[in-house]
């Protein structure tokens, strides 16, 4: 490889890192929490931010916004919806 390629990684684009930065605290927290775990439901997401879940909601509302978090339903429960951080 040379030294003006650049590997592909999962990790935030610099453009994704300046749209964060413009985000509630709450969002933030929301996405460190799905960085650190793979997938979560929002009431799991609640549980481990210690957010209430309107915050929650807000925040991955927030998140999808800026195309940073990927929703898809649960195969367990339909009725949820688990995220993820998007991955390019």
């Amino acid at each position: 490889m040379s030294t003006t390629e650049t590997a592909t990684t999962d990790a935030p684009t610099e453009d994704d890192r300046e749209a964060l930065r413009e985000l509630p605290p709450s969002a933030k927290l929301v996405a460190k929490a799905l960085e650190y775990n793979d997938q979560l439901t929002q009431s799991q997401l609640a549980e481990e931010t210690l957010l209430p879940g309107r915050t929650v909601r807000y925040a991955l509302n927030r998140l999808e916004e800026i195309g940073v978090v990927d929703a898809r339903f649960s195969f367990t429960d339909a009725r949820k919806r688990v995220y993820s951080l998007q991955t390019e």
